[in-house]
């Protein structure tokens, strides 16, 4: 009896310390104390979320109960880093979600979604709190703020408005209701999307089936049928393995199959996300209606750069303009150009474009992406890009192997500045799996910030879905990849740079129409001789890449410049006529898209086909009535960028400029003023239409 109750004991004992050391609640014994990935397990993250959210309402409760005058720092900055384990577990929750999901993470998400949109509610719909944050803004021209402290001050005062602090009590519950459902299908729309794009695998075990595809196509298809279990060549729905398929395969009706499984993801059966998408629109038109806006998009674009959604639309018609005729002409050629060479079978459609489009290309400039892998070999390409940080910023990047990823494919980097002080945790996470999302993005798990005079350095993070090593051949980028490698990392610098003492308005903490300018500025280089010429070197034979090469590459920089421009105004149409209707379109999903992309069209749209329902960007990700951000920032960086043309790739004196005025003052000021101080003017849309060739000087 009593050998058992001491086992008991120890069982107590053991569970009890296991509970008392979630890894999510207890201070990390790492270096800069980064995440311990390696013992974050799922059943970590309930516990975390439920005791963040319970630290989070005391301490509003604490600023609500103070009995003091409130001031900027008992209730504005009290504010600012209120709810910080809770912060903390979301954001590396929600990161690992997108990056190494699992039905068990899907599970918490569900769960856990009811408990933050109460905790939310909590602090939006607080009538006490607001009454606090309303007395100090109602004072901020007495009181003595620094710059950055009366940024803050503005932007909780408008967030709370925003965020429904001015509602009656029942418009309050209505809109808190919303908010709840919204968060709840979001889940679901991305649910569908990875489940849609994983479900769907073309394995080919003919060697005819093979026709025009280059070796490292093969190979990695070879790979893929290898990790699925299957004889002969797989390929699927992720970038890599689609793109370079529809690029090269001479199997016409090969191409049209996987084009179909491609642009039909989620528009049927068990992942059907045409009604969420609806759903979705809806609920954020309903939540705008409720804060006194028309449309979502209204209510969105105020407090951005670009001011107004009629702006928006502005702003695309003075691109699309002359791009529309000249994306005509460029398809136009290609047509001819098949038409010449073989293509029999009428009209030119989507799956055939890829393919005639790459032949055209190679006819133009004798240039392919397989005569260009072979001096892109990922590593040298990361040496590349950290090289490229330090000849501009003095920055420094060293492999960290004692701090864990939460993947085995994760890298991590300890990031220094010229003098060796400590900048960030870099987290890079390169290839793809059926756990991770598609596309290329950066984020953070922890932004910079000062507490208590005590300055916290961020952790930062770029996740791709670059080619894989292979069994023949190591991981080797296409130009494109190394292009989107270089534009994620500019986002990541913005991360890495910042300098403040808040963490809502450090780092890319920026209006959304600003945020790509850091990373579609950082493009460039990757067309540039002197950037290029150094590390690309073939990975088999050591050669550097030669300089008809790199010149075939700059000459082809802007072809089909035009056609690119057009399909990423679409988007941005498409975004907005979700978002800037005041009700839901009588037409369903599918037939709304078609209406809307056909005045814009320049090649078939294939019915049945339909981009909404995986566009993550803007029904699931930041850019909601936002797209058009991603051109509104290429103006702004090309611009930009004429400068260190002007000066010097490489200029120092520019790059600092760069650093001082943009990447390390996040919102600190408004954005306008930022891109100002940095270039001496506004931008104007022309600047881009010139880079890219569509307008002459």
């Amino acid at each position: 009896m009593k050998r058992t109750l001491i086992i008991a004991g120890c069982i107590l004992a053991v569970l009890t310390s296991c509970k008392m050391e979630n890894p999510l609640l207890s201070e990390s014994p790492l270096p800069y104390g980064a995440p311990q990935f390696d013992k974050i397990l799922p059943e970590h993250y309930m516990p975390a979320f439920e005791q963040g959210i319970k630290e989070g309402k005391a301490e509003i409760d604490a600023i609500v109960a103070n009995e003091e005058k409130p001031t900027f720092e008992n209730t504005i900055e009290a504010l600012e880093f209120a709810g910080e384990t809770y912060g903390r577990t979301a954001s590396i929750f929600y990161n690992i979600k997108e990056a190494n999901n699992s039905d068990a993470l899907d599970d918490i998400a569900e769960q856990v979604a009811p408990l933050e949109n109460e905790f939310s509610m909590y602090i939006a719909l607080n009538q006490k709190l607001f009454e606090r944050v309303k007395a100090v803004y109602e004072q901020k021209d007495e009181l003595t703020l620094t710059n950055e402290q009366q940024r803050l001050l503005e932007k909780t005062y408008k967030g709370f408005v925003r965020g429904g602090a001015l509602l009656s009590d029942e418009d309050k519950e209505l809109y808190s209701k919303y908010q709840e459902e919204l968060s709840l299908t979001i889940l679901q729309f991305q649910k569908n999307s990875l489940a849609a794009t994983n479900a769907f695998k073309m394995n080919l075990t003919s060697g005819d089936e093979l026709e025009g595809l280059p070796e490292f196509v093969k190979d990695m298809g070879a790979s893929t049928a290898e990790e699925n279990g299957q004889e002969g060549w797989t390929f699927d729905l992720s970038a890599p393995s689609y793109s370079a398929f529809m690029q090269y395969s001479s199997r016409r009706d090969l191409r049209e199959k996987l084009y179909m499984a491609y642009n039909c993801k989620a528009t049927e059966g068990e992942f059907d996300n045409t009604e969420i998408c609806r759903k979705i629109v809806d609920l954020r038109t309903k939540i705008a209606n409720i804060l006194g806006y028309n449309t979502f998009a209204d209510y969105t674009t105020e407090e951005r750069m670009v001011g107004s959604a009629q702006n928006v639309y502005d702003f695309l018609g003075k691109l699309l303009e002359p791009s529309l005729p000249a994306a005509k002409k460029e398809v136009q050629d290609v047509f001819e150009y098949a038409k010449a060479n073989g293509f029999e079978a009428g009209e030119l459609m989507p799956w055939d474009f890829s393919y005639w489009s790459e032949k055209y290309k190679n006819s133009l400039y004798e240039l392919s992406d397989e005569m260009l892998k072979p001096y892109f070999e990922l590593d040298a390409c990361i040496d590349a890009v950290f090289g490229l940080a330090t000849k501009l910023y003095g920055i420094s990047f060293e492999q960290r192997e004692d701090i864990p990823g939460y993947h085995k494919d994760v890298r991590v980097y300890d990031v220094k500045d010229a003098d060796g002080k400590h900048l960030a945790l870099f987290y890079a996470d390169f290839f793809p799996r059926a756990s991770k999302r598609s596309g290329a993005w950066m984020t953070e798990y922890s932004s910079q910030k000062i507490k208590d005079g005590v300055e916290y350095r961020p952790f930062i993070s770029i996740v791709t879905n670059f080619s894989k090593p292979t069994a023949t051949a190591p991981s080797l980028l296409t130009h494109y990849e190394l292009t989107t490698f270089l534009h994620e990392f500019g986002h990541s610098l913005h991360g890495i740079l910042a300098e403040g003492s808040y963490p809502s308005l450090t780092g890319t903490s920026v209006d959304h129409d600003f945020v790509e300018l850091p990373s579609q500025i950082m493009e460039n280089w990757g067309y540039e001789k002197d950037y290029l010429k150094p590390f690309a070197k073939h990975y088999e034979t050591g050669e550097a890449i030669p300089d008809e090469l790199i010149d075939k590459i700059k000459a082809s920089q802007n072809y089909h410049a035009a056609y690119a421009q057009v399909r990423q105004l679409q988007f941005g149409y498409l975004d907005m006529a979700w978002y800037s209707s005041t009700s839901l379109p009588e037409e369903g999903t599918l037939e709304f898209e078609d209406k809307v992309y056909a005045p814009t069209n320049v090649i078939a749209k294939v019915p049945g086909t339909c981009m909404s329902t995986t566009f993550s960007h803007i029904f699931s990700g930041g850019y909601a009535a936002g797209y058009y951000s991603y051109k509104w920032a290429e103006v702004l960086e090309a611009d930009a960028f004429s400068l260190f043309k002007e000066k010097g790739i490489f200029n120092r004196e520019v790059s600092d400029s760069f650093r001082e005025n943009i990447l390390s003052k996040g919102s600190s000021m408004p954005e306008a003023e930022l891109y100002r101080n940095f270039r001496g003017h506004d931008p104007e849309p022309e600047a881009l239409l010139v880079k890219l060739g569509i307008i002459d000087k």
